[in-house]
């Protein structure tokens, strides 16, 4: 890894997908995985599927994230990919010891019967003509029985799901799945089946404990090269703080050295005494290493199934919302008055997160919860290991109180901070599924987000946008980057027909502050004219009433069901006080952990 990160690749690696309809061939791609992309008419350069953010082409020591539904390769980045998710083809209480588990038998092992095999049909959004979805596609991943009429498996896997069904071990019947909840940042879905016969004589799968280094694990699912069952075998290789792909996160995972491949997502991973130890889900590919694949910790699956029973949804790891830089230099910490070797320097807060209520920049965190951190933002783990300080974080729930031990110009505070998910100001994800848009006179208004950058391609999107999208944080909940994404040409728009990517700042003099509130505007304008101001200093001026007349003829012509989403047809609320100040520009140093050159920085 050290030697060469630029040819390195995480990869999602995706289960076998069929196009369903093999008249339209879908346009050839540069793969990281053995996936290839969803169809398409137009050209795209990106780099991984699905989750754009993913893409780093720019920055060597990026991740490419989603590939999962529809394939990709990275541009000099290192790519993460899900494993068992779609890949398109062109054609198409623990066990006892006294349970243990012999290795020369392990395919009479009863716990090999909980695993399943998923079958998924995906709708993805379209992102660029929002009004509508792409060509579905399917795949297939792994599962598990967890109990309570439940399976578990990646979030990736069932992604933009229209139809999910299972198959047991054995069986040739297939049972119609429901998707319960999903953990995009976690990448764990919650599946349910009604039927009672997919149930019989059905033993769900208990979870163990954390495995250790050198533990024996057994990684069993439904990859590609055949249809039935696949069991390989390994040791834990490592466990620390990992990038997700999918989530764009960064939680405990566990490294291993037993062959993961396409069709393994979502499947289990076993201990000797037949514990289920985590969930396979993603793969680490480079040219100057092999067999490393990682599993999602059990530590993490609970995280995850308490958040959706307490709250009867899932919502999310929790964030500090500060940027961190390590402080092994003893000359930094004498100036920062930081007597000991410990702590770590706050460099960054985002106005959004509770933090930024109680910290400032220049504040040095030397403890969580009266865990003392150390000077490489570390902290202690199990009995002789430490582990990256973001660890700590998610443990906690969203909501809860944090307790930080501070210095603050030579002197030592205790200060309280609520943790709450992070607002993203371009999300990697769209809640819902499907994108926001407004038509007006055939100008489309749609809010940025990463999966609209990886649809677009980095170089139609233009540089200043993107810089936009890698270095700002939201200034307030709520807040979106609203761009005009194309002009479906008319008498009304003449001499705008070529404007595509931009971000419009102003509608009538008055700052957008998301597509909700545009909408609103657009709505109570009494003006004669609609004057749109973008940046780079553009404006584009159309008469109103003419506008309004020529609205349904543009979307007859383009066979368009509707002028807007239906989220904007309901009541705008404002997401911010009139008199908050909002004078904050593209920041100085990366939203992400994947955008961040050096180890020396990291967003907690």
């Amino acid at each position: 890894m050290a030697v060469s990160l630029a040819n390195c690749c995480f990869s999602l690696l995706n289960a076998s997908v069929k196009l369903q309809s093999s008249s339209l061939s879908p346009p050839s791609y540069f793969v990281a995985a053995s996936q290839s992309p969803r169809p398409s008419n137009r050209k795209s350069s990106r780099s991984d599927s699905f989750n754009p953010e993913s893409q780093r082409k720019n920055h060597p020591g990026g991740i490419v994230r989603d590939e999962i539904l529809h394939g990709g390769a990275p541009h000099q980045t290192m790519a993460f990919k899900a494993f068992g998710s779609p890949k398109k083809d062109k054609k198409d209480a623990p066990l006892s010891r006294d349970q243990q588990t012999d290795p020369a038998k392990i395919h009479d092992a009863s716990f090999l019967n909980a695993v399943v095999k998923v079958y998924c049909t995906h709708t993805a959004p379209d992102y660029s003509l929002p009004w509508q979805k792409q060509r579905q596609f399917t795949s297939t991943g792994s599962a598990f029985m967890i109990g309570d009429g439940k399976l578990l498996t990646n979030a990736h896997c069932v992604e933009h799901d229209t139809q999910v069904k299972v198959k047991r071990r054995g069986d040739d019947r297939k049972y119609v799945a429901k998707v319960l909840v999903r953990g995009v940042d976690c990448d764990i879905a919650l599946l349910s089946v009604e039927s009672e016969d997919f149930w019989k004589g059905a033993e769900p799968l208990r979870l163990g404990h954390l495995p250790r280094l050198q533990d024996s694990v057994t990684v069993v699912g439904y990859p590609l090269g055949g249809d039935t069952i696949s069991v390989t075998k390994g040791v834990v290789s490592r466990i620390e703080v990992t990038s997700y792909a999918h989530g764009s996160s960064d939680l405990l995972g566990i490294q291993i050295d037993a062959a993961i491949n396409p069709g393994n997502s979502g499947g289990p991973a076993f201990n000797d005494q037949g514990e289920c130890i985590g969930v396979a889900f993603q793969v680490y590919r480079s040219e100057e290493t092999e067999n490393i694949g990682y599993v999602i910790p059990t530590t993490v699956v609970s995280h995850f199934l308490t958040d959706y029973e307490r709250n009867g949804k899932y919502t999310g790891y929790p964030c500090l919302g500060v940027l961190l830089q390590k402080l092994e230099n003893p000359a930094l910490r004498e100036c920062l008055k930081v007597p000991t070797n410990e702590g770590v320097l706050v460099r960054r807060v985002e106005p959004t997160s509770d933090a930024s209520k109680v910290l400032k920049e220049g504040d040095v965190i030397v403890s969580f919860d009266d865990l003392h951190v150390g000077c490489e933002g570390t902290v202690p783990f199990r009995s002789s290991e430490r582990i990256a300080f973001r660890y700590l974080i998610s443990q906690k729930f969203a909501g809860d109180i944090a307790e930080l031990g501070i210095i603050r110009a030579g002197e030592h505070k205790k200060v309280q901070v609520a943790l709450r998910p992070r607002v993203h100001l371009v999300p990697y994800h769209i809640d819902g599924g499907q994108p926001s848009y407004i038509i007006v006179a055939g100008l489309v208004f749609t809010p940025l987000s990463e999966p609209l950058i990886e649809e677009e391609c980095e170089d139609t999107i233009g540089l200043k946008l993107l810089t936009k999208a890698r270095y700002s944080v939201a200034r307030f909940r709520g807040e979106q980057i609203v761009i005009l994404s194309q002009v479906l040409a008319n008498e009304v728009n003449i001499g705008y027909e070529d404007m595509n990517n931009q971000q419009v700042l102003k509608f009538n003099g008055i700052p957008i502050r998301n597509i909700h509130h545009l909408a609103h505007l657009i709505d109570m304008c009494k003006d004669k004219y609609l004057v749109f101001e973008f940046e780079d200093n553009y404006v584009a001026v159309l008469e109103r009433e003419a506008s309004n007349s020529a609205s349904l003829c543009i979307l007859k012509d383009y066979g368009i069901p509707s002028e807007r989403s239906a989220d904007l047809l309901e009541p705008y609320v404002d997401p911010i006080d009139d008199n908050q100040a909002l004078d904050q520009g593209i920041g100085d140093s990366p939203v992400s952990n994947l955008e961040i050159g050096f180890d020396g920085l990291v967003w907690a």
